[in-house]
């Protein structure tokens, strides 16, 4: 089945839920209208559709190889990224004066999905490029600017991060790759960087490697670290490429999913040193890098919103495809297995995840535009801790659910789902990498409780907490009986974060053990409630549209019923995590390390 995207969904979010209206009013975002943006949506969806969804199946089945140090990807990568930078996509949110489109990230967030629904192997190499681009445009010089921006964002070249190292994966005080300065502004880079997401390929003329790296005299630990850009190819003073770098890809991994996408392992300064030019001060690496990182971390969210989608939409197709067992109530003969309950909730669960975690993102690709672009500050100051808090729940809850969308995908399909030339097995194989990469779920809750949490007491828990209990009261006024059901289960759910808010904010100094065995049920925690707030306000609009006699009736009457699903089979599951976090440390800690 091919992916066709839902871009009627992600348009009511976008103009309903993130409120494209008041994004398209902010400086610098009046290109944003909504007939731009739904023609962009729908430009991306078919080229995301007939372009790069075909090449998913296949690539999984013969991915890209390394030879003598060269990386061929798989078939018909190279030219889809090649449509892929023609069009400009590469530079759908990044600014005009570098030759993007400088659209919002709200809208840059849907065409983000779309490309991972294509094909999570073949967006992975957009992704690093993007927080390449941030990481130049927050930190680096006028120079670096001017010699590397226009060509990434052109698609023209790619970008890599280069964090892990054989001894130091997520623990980065343990890097060890080294930068020696040349006397003329330069670095001579000596490493290994394993786990490189798109370190070598043939997609693009060059890739250029943003290095974490230490200089001679550098503190110990994670203050001594400075970050480097060292390209494939040196770049000439007119901007031409010049010699090969003594950067070289010595092997790439063999996985378990993603295996298009080239991991690779790279060598830097095996002969005579990989020339490299430092972004930013000195020492300060880790923050820059953090920039990137958090992009990506975003990025990953997205491909896990992306994966669920693709695997959701292959369910329904085999579904009402697939005949087989009499209906409860009675037939004649066999029906579909969509007309079955299971199969039924089955579906459901993977629509009403997926469609959270949606309107979860977006909303939060929003405040991410009102805290860079509104003209009041204290407004600039509310949307970006909005947006702080909520990154590590786009990623973690939607890399999480995922898994779990994915698997029931595999389960709706019965056997044939345990059988690859169905494809239903290859998304919850690509799906499981979203919660390990780019900090795994517990590194994401680790910093939910400390920077997010724990930092301003739980202030900013507390004000998102506000709105979900203004959209919980007004769910409760409605006469819908689905509304007030969704309100019930809101006002429970916000009643359990706000406890465990106060508890994590309470006990970090007391007893820190204990807070942190409930880390990443909190982020799930707020996943189950945010997600819920987002699907109650869908709900809310829903039901307006339909008493105005507003477009599609039926559209809008699966929102609620989706809507209401995700209260009684998710939300509703929000006590039991608040038990589980409150309660339940000593179970946690029950055993001495030896006993294990």
């Amino acid at each position: 089945m091919s992916y066709v995207a839902p871009v009627k969904d992600m348009l009511f979010v976008i103009n309903e839920l993130a409120g494209l209206a008041e994004v398209n009013a902010l400086p610098g975002c009046e290109d944003a209208t909504p007939e731009t943006v739904e023609a962009v949506l729908e430009e991306n969806a078919k080229f995301c559709g007939e372009v790069v969804a075909p090449l998913n199946f296949p690539s999984d089945r013969e991915p890209s190889y390394w030879h003598d140090g060269q990386v061929t990807t798989s078939k018909g990568f190279k030219e889809a990224f090649k449509s892929f930078a023609e069009a400009g996509w590469q530079g759908v949110q990044h600014p005009t004066e570098f030759g993007g489109q400088g659209l919002p990230k709200l809208v840059a967030a849907a065409c983000t999905e779309m490309l991972n629904s294509g094909s999570i192997s073949f967006a992975l190499c957009p992704l690093l490029t993007d927080g390449a681009i941030e990481a130049l445009m927050t930190a680096g010089s006028d120079e670096l600017k001017n010699t590397y921006l226009k060509n990434l964002i052109s698609g023209k070249w790619t970008g890599s991060m280069n964090l892990t190292e054989p001894q130091a994966g997520s623990d980065l005080a343990l890097v060890r790759t080294r930068a020696l300065p040349q006397g003329d502004g330069t670095y001579k880079v000596f490493g290994t960087k394993i786990f490189i997401t798109y370190g070598e390929h043939d997609m693009a003329e060059n890739i250029v490697h943003l290095v974490l790296a230490r200089t001679p005299d550098a503190p110990e630990g994670v203050k001594g670290i400075s970050l480097f850009v060292v390209p494939k190819f040196l770049v000439n003073a007119d901007g031409t490429l010049g010699a090969r770098n003594d950067a070289h890809c010595v092997s790439i991994e063999h996985k378990l999913g993603i295996k298009a996408s080239p991991t690779a392992v790279l060598q830097f300064g095996d002969h005579g040193g990989a020339i490299g030019t430092m972004v930013g001060e000195e020492n300060r690496g880790l923050e820059y890098m953090f920039i990137m990182m958090n992009a990506a971390r975003f990025g990953v969210g997205m491909q896990g919103i992306g994966v669920a989608e693709r695997a959701y939409q292959k369910a329904v197709a085999y579904a009402k495809d697939r005949v087989q067992s009499r209906d409860l109530a009675g037939s004649a003969g066999p029906v579909a297995i969509i007309h079955h309950p299971d199969v039924r909730r089955m579906l459901m669960s993977m629509r009403a995840h997926t469609e959270a975690a949606r309107a979860m993102a977006y909303v939060t690709a929003a405040a991410f535009d009102a805290a860079h672009h509104h003209a009041d500050a204290a407004t600039r100051k509310a949307n970006q801790a909005f947006y702080e808090y909520m990154v590590p729940v786009v990623k973690g809850w939607s890399t999480e659910m995922s898994i779990e969308v994915a698997s029931n995908g595999v389960q709706v399909h019965g056997g044939m789902g345990f059988i690859e030339e169905t494809g239903a097995a290859q998304h919850y194989r690509d799906a499981r990498i979203l919660t390990i990469y780019e900090g795994t779920t517990a590194i994401q809750a680790n910093d939910f409780v400390g920077r997010k949490t724990v930092r301003d007491g739980g202030a900013t828990a507390k004000a998102i907490l506000a709105q979900v209990r203004g959209t919980q009261a007004e769910l409760a006024a409605s006469a819908s009986a689905d509304l007030q059901a969704i309100a019930k289960q809101l006002a429970l759910g916000a009643n359990a974060l706000e406890e465990v808010v106060d508890y994590v904010a309470g006990n970090m100094k007391s007893d820190i053990k204990a807070v942190f065995a409930g880390s990443v049920l909190y982020l799930k925690l707020a996943g189950v409630v945010l997600g819920g707030w987002q699907m109650g306000r869908a709900a809310l609009v829903a039901e307006q549209k339909i008493k105005a006699g507003a477009g599609d009736s039926k559209f809008f009457s699966a929102k609620i019923g989706t809507a209401r699903f995700f209260a009684d089979h998710i939300l509703s599951l929000a006590g039991t995590y608040r038990t589980a976090i409150v309660e339940g440390s000593a179970g946690v800690l029950a055993l001495d390390v030896e006993q294990f």
